[in-house]
């Protein structure tokens, strides 16, 4: 990450700019706390004010944090979402939780360094290590807890994954300078969503904000209608989408359900409401975080339509829907299973095989996570399950079959690393190793499971038909690097799924999810089978 400049931090935060709110901190040394760029307190003189990449380097600093502008209640740096190398993919662990499970030694081992060197590569780009951030993000996540929820104390230290009771008040004193009895004094009526009563699991709504523009109902459609019975369901209720689903958690399982968040004349709202239920409150903030994967909700909406927006194929469609995500998944493995299932056949039918490989061998779920939720029942099976599964369980052609467990066992025995820390160019190279899985699969998993901003289905037939029925000359390469953004607008533009196009007399280079050039989707073939 590029060191900040200051002359240009200073002027985002004098305008007060909401954009900038998630990319960096301003501390002024003459009270001692910092601010998101937004804050609406009187701008400090600019030689008594610096800036931080992250709150955890704020923190590290002696800083405490703003009690008027909250910043630590902003959307995630985009940046992280962008960039692939090792202190983005240790920045993606960290937000998974994986600290709190298996310290920075887990995620040293995951990314192939030694804890003192990774300490060293994150601290010297953002400012702070492993640790720091994590204590940052514990914090964070209590003071949403405390301030916007009736969840008590108690609970919410163990559900922000502090090991402790005491740690947790002395983590909120030293951050916030405040008690968390005074902080949830402080913040009654501050929006505060109460959650349902007379549920067994453990339940809070909550509010995950995002930056706008964002189009919240076209993200919920696209995920909604690819929900599999049995694990996910969608509606609409009085006009308000709702999409439910469950979750695999480290600790025990989950499920959630999503609805957009209220806004002024519906033009953009700023976030979404998710009802989240977990067996083990230690798995919050992992489940709050995939939900955020899911739905993009760290995306530098403004940056991306400003570079699309100039296309002559892509202005259009782009001007039409402002804000629009490129969602993501909760669980890549899964995102590689429906891959495969759905090379060929179209989405309503890959959810009903999916739907029986689910019934057949995938886990219930405890009566009191679903409970009011009867379209919900199983967790979608992990690899083992889908490894040692039965024929009867298959419902697709042997071929196929046979590629699923393929994967499956590629993924448990750990030849395949599919996570938010896995290096994107390694998981695609050892996904085409496997027989039956070509490159529309593994770049549709790398884009959505693995939430690649630059991925180009260049042999989607939805793409393929979308720029045949738009017509005019582009250079997909000119999308770069949010040419998976670009995707989603030309599959929205025929409300089209993705679909790997269909076999040729010939074999074409096939678009890579980096950011180099990818060839025109003109023609292309289906995975083999």
């Amino acid at each position: 990450m590029p060191p900040l400049d200051p002359d240009l931090c200073y002027a985002a935060a004098s305008s007060r700019d909401a954009r900038f709110d998630g990319r960096f901190i301003v501390a002024v040394r003459t009270t001692g706390i910092y601010c998101r760029p937004s804050c609406p307190a009187i701008t400090p003189k600019r030689a008594n004010v610096e800036f931080h990449h992250t709150a955890a380097s704020a923190q590290q600093s002696g800083f405490r944090a703003c009690k008027r502008c909250h910043p630590d209640a902003t959307p995630g740096s985009p940046d992280w979402n962008v960039r692939h190398d090792v202190v983005a993919r240790a920045m993606r662990l960290i937000a998974d939780g994986v600290v709190e499970r298996d310290g920075v030694g887990g995620i040293a081992t995951r990314l192939g360094y030694s804890e003192r060197h990774l300490n060293r590569l994150v601290t010297d780009e953002v400012g702070a290590g492993p640790l720091a951030i994590a204590r940052a993000q514990r914090a964070q996540t209590s003071r949403i807890l405390i301030e916007t929820t009736d969840v008590p104390l108690t609970d919410v230290a163990f559900a922000a994954g502090f090991g402790s009771v005491r740690q947790f008040n002395d983590t909120i004193r030293d951050v916030f300078d405040a008690s968390p009895s005074d902080l949830r004094r402080s913040g009654r009526g501050r929006h505060t969503v109460t959650s349902p009563p007379g549920l067994a699991a453990a339940t809070v709504t909550l509010k995950l904000p995002t930056r706008r523009p964002f189009a919240d109902r076209e993200v919920l459609d696209f995920v909604g209608a690819r929900a599999i019975p049995g694990i996910e369901s969608f509606d609409v209720v009085d006009g308000v989408p709702r999409f439910r689903r469950t979750l695999t958690l480290p600790n025990g399982n989950g499920a959630i359900e999503l609805t957009q968040g209220d806004a002024a004349g519906r033009e953009s709202g700023d976030h979404v409401v998710v009802q989240l239920r977990v067996d083990d409150w230690s798995d919050l903030t992992t489940a709050v975080q995939r939900v955020r994967r899911m739905l993009d909700l760290d995306a530098d909406p403004v940056a991306v339509d400003r570079h699309l927006a100039g296309d002559a194929v892509l202005g259009p469609l782009v001007r039409a829907v402002p804000g629009r995500r490129s969602p993501g998944s909760v669980d890549p493995f899964e995102t590689l299973v429906r891959g495969i299932i759905g090379q060929q056949i179209s989405v309503a039918g890959a959810r009903t095989v999916a739907a029986k490989l689910i019934e057949a061998v995938g886990s219930r779920v405890d009566d009191s996570l679903i409970d009011g939720w009867s379209d919900l029942g199983y967790v979608f099976p992990g690899p083992d399950a889908i490894a040692a599964a039965p024929d009867s369980a298959f419902s697709m052609p042997g071929s196929r079959r046979d590629t699923i467990r393929r994967a499956a066992a590629a993924v448990a025995d750990g030849h395949l690393v599919l996570d938010v820390g896995a290096d994107p160019d390694e998981a695609r190279a050892r996904m085409l190793e496997l027989r039956g899985i070509g490159p529309w699969t593994a770049d549709y998993v790398i884009m959505r499971g693995l939430g690649h901003p630059d991925v180009l289905l260049g042999t989607d037939l939805g793409v393929v038909h979308a720029l045949s029925d738009i017509g005019g000359s582009s250079d997909p390469t000119g999308w770069a690097p949010w040419r998976s953004y670009a995707v989603h607008h030309l599959w929205a533009s025929l409300g089209a799924a993705p679909v790997p196009a269909r076999k040729s007399s010939r074999r074409r280079a096939q678009p890579s999810p980096s950011p180099s050039p990818s060839p025109s989707p003109s023609t292309g073939r289906k995975d083999p089978s």
